[in-house]
């Protein structure tokens, strides 16, 4: 890789945020993620989706008013990089959320600068359509098929409970083997 090339902050900001989008998703995997948090995952790929080599055709070449524009969203971008690192280590996911939307719309500004037709959503965008797929999704759910913990073990325990009482209830071999003989005799 040449640090010289004009086009370099296109690859820079592309793996930049591959590589903080992908911590991210680390940390929100386990659970469900909110609405918010699925949208700034969806931010980020949006902005990564179909990412140009450097020396593709739509790629243009950037003046010197360009250059300045790419340094200054780069450093933006790392700012916000090293505070998501700082949240990361301090387990606060919605931070974390907030940065990583904060460093895609610097890696989308660096992009429509390098790839001026390329149509990327803005944040606002897919917040919209991933908060209605959230509350699609969040309706699906069926409130009575998700119990407690506590109601499980109360289950269980009137299942365990009706089973002793259906075996005490029931004639046991040892009860039929005296039956049988108390008849023959």
């Amino acid at each position: 890789m040449d640090v010289n090339d004009p086009r370099i902050g296109l690859k820079i900001a592309s793996e930049r945020l591959a590589i903080v989008r992908y911590v991210f998703l680390v940390q929100v995997e386990d659970g469900i993620a909110t609405a918010d948090q699925r949208a700034s995952l969806e931010y980020a790929d949006a902005a990564l989706i179909g990412w140009p080599e450097m020396d593709s055709d739509d790629v243009v070449d950037l003046d010197e008013d360009g250059k300045k524009t790419v340094a200054e969203r780069l450093s933006a971008m790392e700012r916000y990089i090293a505070e998501f690192s700082k949240k990361e280590a301090e387990g606060d996911v919605d931070a974390m959320n907030d940065l990583l939307v904060r460093a895609t719309e610097c890696v989308a500004s660096v992009r429509r600068l390098y790839q001026p037709d390329f149509p990327i959503p803005t944040f606002t965008e897919i917040r919209r359509v991933v908060q209605d797929e959230y509350d699609e999704d969040m309706g699906k759910i069926d409130p009575s098929e998700h119990t407690t913990v506590e109601a499980i073990e109360e289950q269980t325990e009137q299942a365990d409970e009706h089973r002793e009482k259906t075996e005490a209830d029931k004639p046991h071999d040892d009860d039929k083997a005296k039956s049988e003989d108390e008849r023959k005799a």
